[in-house]
């Protein structure tokens, strides 16, 4: 093949041949140049340096380069045939053993002091880690009879005639052998004419940031002189994927910004001056700036695209409650889009409590959940709703008596026909994917404003990455009068009176006029949950059903009005028990996490979570926030039946010891990395970041996009940087979504 043919986007088999180019497509996916010189390696081995041993874990299929320290030859007891054992040594003094069965060529080969790369899977033999029949391949023999320093400096000879530079070691798996890799990488950089690949980074930025080029990068990486060399290729590469991200972000909220909304100033006299007269509290500085941000957008042209994110009880329910309200005075209808019939309902009955007087009508008899207010309808729309019910409310929304339309997915679906939306507020947004945050907003001429609200924080550029078509406006500070909450863990392995503790303090609160939960998380006690660590199903976990029924014969607990929640119960019936917890007619709730978030009851200041290492930190931080919302002191016990060596336990004392949310998910995104965390808002999807780590290279992100702002700003449609146009439409062209660019690997 002709060097500079070769581009990124040449298949393999034409630069490699059908069996090395099949290989490789087999055990990694792997089809393309680019591709391949974007399967990055794992580390480096230095000169005359081995790697290090102990960094080996069991179950990962591994490559690595070890001396031989002995090597020998034994008849298997059980079956027939020999063993050949090899133990094979680091700098660090670090071994490992391992065996070969039928092992002829290895117990030739394999001489103690010969260098070799292993590869294969870490098994575990009587407790120490082992490599049953790994794949090798000799480096060079070394003399029995050298000395130490020789045998050094021949093991620095030895790195210097292989290569010039540090030895790449690539993820590999039980189909390919990192050298096999590295082969196919030298092949393609022979033939390959890098400088003539498109880089997508106008070289300016490069230079503003100290990187090299694409090409440089790739050279750096895979071909290093000095293990500075790599250091500096990877800060070009995650510097280049930051910007290829950014630029699809820049794409995604353009495309959200197109489309003419209605603009809905605010009007003098109507529902929302008259609601914030009869406000009986004076909102936050932080809910007074959002709002006012929000109002502008709402009087524009141009669909508001806005996430609102508060810490649990900062007051985002005011907010979007007020741009609701300026929306129906300007005419037009609002919809408010919850993640469950739980917080849809509550979220129904929070907004009849904040309007207050505005109210001019009880329930209807009939059951259905709507509310007539001063010029205003209320309105709830849930799966759960009956024939009738749904029909009614139906032709509300049609005709646009509903101006403001509570509800779930329901909202979603395609028979439901608003006659003028204006607004869409989405509360929970990690709990919708793009594509159902966007159903609303496309099936009219007319876009409506777009209210994303969530109560999850978010350490900003993970908000920027994965809400990036949205303007982020953080809700700062809470209400007044709130109370801390103590948070403690309760281990129940020290002792028996651990629990009963738990109930004794819950049973003192309620002698006090107060209420609690007990949060359990399973529902019956045929639910199971696999345990994060093992994979195991775990049958030991609390559930309601079981947690309901002990409680209820409990000589402290047992005389309190007790009610139960979970998401298996009937609408009506789910209703039924909010009301009553919310109205103090039930002392203690055994719930799942249904009442994770949306529930607001001041009177409860009690809350144990048992098996709280069920839950993730997120969930227990929302958790803990439905109490501390009144002028009480609250109390959060963290129940676990965990041992201290337990790894998982160190996740429940972060919780314990943390009250400010952005504090725990910068803890939970250094424990879960990114792709849990930004798969999260779109069904689990993982994350497709190769080099960047959020947290890690936060200021890079954020550099690369007022990089990326300023070229927008000169340039728009990017027609002086066509490689950088070309690059977001090719990924466009080969993904379902560009809008997800983090979010789809």
């Amino acid at each position: 093949m002709t060097v500079g043919t070769v581009g990124p986007e040449t298949a393999l088999t034409t630069v490699l041949g059908g069996p090395s180019a099949q290989k490789l497509a087999e055990a990694l996916g792997i089809f393309t140049a680019g591709e391949l010189l974007d399967h990055l390696p794992r580390r480096w081995v230095e000169y005359g340096r081995l790697s290090t041993l102990s960094e080996l874990r069991e179950d990962e299929h591994v490559s690595f380069v070890a001396r031989v320290r002995s090597t020998s030859k034994r008849r298997m007891q059980r079956r027939r045939g020999f063993l050949t054992e090899v133990v094979v040594e680091d700098d660090a003094e670090g071994t490992l053993q391992m065996a070969f069965f039928q092992g002829h060529q290895a117990h030739r080969e394999l001489t103690a002091g010969t260098l070799a790369t292993f590869h294969g899977k870490v098994g575990s033999y009587r407790g120490r880690l082992t490599l049953n029949n790994p794949k090798y391949a000799v480096l060079t023999p070394v003399a029995e009879d050298i000395g130490a320093a020789e045998e050094q400096a021949a093991v620095a000879g030895l790195y210097a005639s292989l290569r010039e530079g540090p030895t790449p070691l690539y993820p590999a798996n039980a189909q390919i052998t990192s050298w096999q890799i590295e082969s196919a990488v030298e092949t393609v950089l022979r033939v390959a004419e890098l400088s003539a690949w498109p880089d997508p980074v106008p070289a300016e930025v490069l230079l503003s940031e100290g990187a090299p080029s694409l090409a440089e990068a790739y050279e750096l990486v895979h071909r290093p002189e000095t293990m500075e060399d790599t250091r500096r290729g990877l800060h070009g590469l995650r510097l280049h994927e930051a910007y290829l991200l950014n630029a699809l972000i820049a794409r995604r909220r353009a495309e959200a910004g197109r489309g003419e909304a209605v603009p809905r100033a605010a009007k003098f006299s109507g529902l929302l001056e008259a609601f914030d007269e009869q406000l009986i509290f004076t909102p936050t500085r932080g809910q007074h700036a959002a709002g006012q941000l929000i109002a502008e957008d709402l009087a524009r042209e141009t669909p508001m695209n806005r996430l609102l994110q508060g810490e649990v009880g900062s007051g985002k329910t005011l907010v979007a409650l007020r741009a609701m309200l300026q929306v129906v005075d300007a005419g037009g209808q609002a919809a408010l889009i919850a993640p469950t019939e739980v917080l849809a309902a509550q979220h129904l009955r929070s907004l009849q409590g904040l309007l207050g007087g505005l109210v001019e009508g009880d329930l209807f008899t009939t059951g259905t959940a709507e509310a007539e207010l001063a010029g205003v309808r209320l309105t709830l729309l849930t799966g759960s709703a009956s024939t009738a019910e749904r029909k009614q409310t139906l032709l509300d929304i049609a005709s646009g008596q509903a101006g403001i339309v509570v509800g779930t997915h329901a909202l979603l679906g395609e028979q439901v026909q608003f006659a003028d939306l204006g607004l869409v507020v989405v509360d929970e947004q990690h709990r919708f994917g793009v594509e159902q945050r966007d159903a609303l907003r496309h099936r009219d001429a007319q876009v409506p404003h777009m209210l994303v609200m969530s109560a999850t924080p978010i350490p900003r550029s993970v908000a920027m990455t994965v809400f990036g078509d949205l303007e982020l406006t953080v809700l700062e500070g809470l209400p007044g009068g709130r109370q801390p909450i103590e948070t403690h863990v309760a281990q129940m392995t020290r002792g028996p009176r651990v629990i009963g503790r738990v109930w004794e303090r819950l049973a003192e609160e309620v002698a006090a006029g107060r209420q609690g939960y007990v949060v359990c998380p399973k529902i019956t006690e045929s639910d199971r949950r696999e345990d994060p660590q093992s994979g195991v199903a775990v049958e030991q976990d609390a559930s309601v059903e079981m947690i309901g029924q002990k409680l209820a014969e409990h000589p402290l607990i047992g005389r309190l009005r007790l009610g139960t929640l979970h998401g298996r119960m009937e609408s009506a019936e789910k209703e039924r028990v909010m009301t009553a917890f919310e109205g103090g007619e039930i002392d203690v709730l055994i719930s799942t996490t249904v009442i994770e978030v949306g529930v607001d009851v001041p009177n409860a200041t009690f809350m144990a979570v048992l098996d709280a290492d069920a839950f993730g930190m997120s969930t227990l931080h929302q958790l803990r926030g439905r109490i501390g919302r009144g002028a009480e002191a609250s109390v959060c016990l963290l129940v676990t039946r965990l041992p201290d060596d337990h790894p998982s336990l160190e996740r429940i004392r972060e919780v314990a010891e943390h009250t400010d949310g952005m504090v725990l998910a910068r803890l939970d995104l250094q424990r879960r990395r990114e792709g849990d965390v930004l798969g999260a808002s779109q069904a689990g999807a993982r994350s497709s970041l190769q080099l960047l780590r959020i947290l890690r290279d936060e200021d890079l992100i954020l550099r690369t996009a007022e990089h990326l702002r300023q070229l927008t700003e000169q340039d728009p449609q990017w027609h002086r940087h066509p490689q950088l146009r070309a690059a977001v439409e090719a990924w466009t062209a080969e993904n379902d979504d560009a809008g997800d660019f983090v979010t789809r690997g």
